[in-house]
């Protein structure tokens, strides 16, 4: 009994984020697709056999699937549940009123909106969340004041002394110690140039973070950036006025973001490894980990994940949304679609890619989540 519950303790939470940030991105495309005219047959939660469902006036089939890792909407003349291809025979014949109603005779612009939907309705929903929290609960804010230096540290050797405040940091400026923490993270090795506000003058100092062991939250360690500093003050939540809270929580969108393609800038690069990818195993401890914080740690996360999900389906990848948009410029380049065969054979790359990219994740999540330690922790 204790397993089932410790086990429900990670699965729950898991499939809860993850069934509503599904839910906003499909909604997004479906949204859309019926604000152009388009008939959507299926609007499912997960994958596989239907669980339980219901059709709404406009013949819609809502359902929520089996497995609950995604979802996705049909539309009328598509032939599958990607939209990756047309029952082109179906399209053929359709009559004119068929058309007005099918999604591949829609306007390029139409179809390039109905696909950019998923990913934005991602986007605004993280925006909804960070503005409700910063307005509600308050934004993490630790001042940029540096209350003690780490001997024989990086930041000791670029010549940071208590008391100075961190201006900006390779020319961009810097409102809370946690931004520079992210910051810095990511750049181990490298060096970056911070601006230091010290006795009324500013100077220009450069660090090179050294790479450290720093707790991944999963029994093991993960390799960061670190300069060895503290801050002066404790962390407090500071509260925004309603147009600041917006502009906060897209100022953390766009970090995560930046954050995001400096990571995968520096594995192409051979700076970083990849083993900070989490799959769906990962996730699912993390959000398990992070319930039990509380209701509002669980929140960010979502914000977080939602980020993470907008920004990964605009990849230009065959099979994902950023692939149809991708296929979407071409067409409007050349001036008509590409041939079907080409258009195969890019989802078949695509599917190959997310493929290849969930086994790598997952093989992270077990190396850094052994399976026996993992279930033994559930007893403990």
């Amino acid at each position: 009994m204790d397993f089932i519950l410790g086990l429900a303790g990670y699965i729950i939470p898991f499939v809860v984020v993850l069934t509503i940030i599904v839910f906003v991105h499909e909604l997004g495309h479906f949204w859309v697709a019926r604000r152009c005219g388009v008939r959507v047959e299926v609007f499912s939660i997960g994958f596989g056999p239907e669980l339980f469902g219901w059709n709404d006036r406009h013949g819609t089939r809502w359902k929520f699937a089996a497995v609950p890792l995604g979802g996705y909407v049909k539309f009328f003349g598509d032939a599958d549940a990607t939209s990756s291809s047309t029952d082109q025979a179906a399209v053929d014949s359709m009559s004119a009123a068929d058309r007005a109603v099918s999604f591949h005779h829609k306007r390029l612009p139409q179809r390039a909106a109905i696909v950019a939907a998923g990913p934005v309705a991602n986007f605004l929903f993280a925006i909804v969340i960070y503005t409700g929290l910063f307005s509600l609960v308050g934004q993490p804010y630790t001042p940029p004041v540096i209350g003690g230096v780490v001997a024989g540290s990086a930041a000791e050797a670029g010549g940071l002394k208590p008391g100075d405040r961190i201006v900006t940091v390779d020319g961009s400026p810097v409102q809370r110690f946690e931004e520079l923490r992210t910051y810095v993270a990511l750049r181990a090795e490298t060096p970056i140039r911070l601006a230091v506000l010290r006795d009324g003058a500013e100077i220009a100092l450069t660090l090179v973070p050294r790479r450290v062991d720093v707790p991944d939250g999963f029994g093991g360690t993960q390799k960061l950036g670190q300069v060895g500093i503290q801050s002066a003050g404790a962390m407090e939540f500071v509260r925004h006025g309603p147009a600041m809270a917006i502009v906060q929580a897209v100022r953390q969108i766009g970090t995560e973001i930046s954050t995001t393609f400096t990571y995968l800038g520096r594995i192409i690069k051979g700076k970083e490894s990849g083993d900070q990818l989490s799959g769906p195993l990962g996730i699912a401890k993390m959000s398990g980990d992070i319930a039990k914080s509380g209701w509002l740690a669980l929140v960010s996360l979502m914000a977080t994940l939602s980020v993470a999900i907008g920004l990964i389906n605009l990849f230009p990848v065959p099979m994902l949304d950023g692939g149809h948009l991708l296929f979407y410029a071409v067409e409007a380049v050349r001036g008509r679609p590409l041939g079907e065969r080409a258009q195969e054979y890019g989802f078949r790359v695509g599917f190959a890619l997310v493929l290849s990219l969930f086994l790598f994740a997952t093989w992270n999540d077990l190396n850094r989540l052994p399976v026996f330690n993992f279930i033994a922790g559930l007893f403990s």
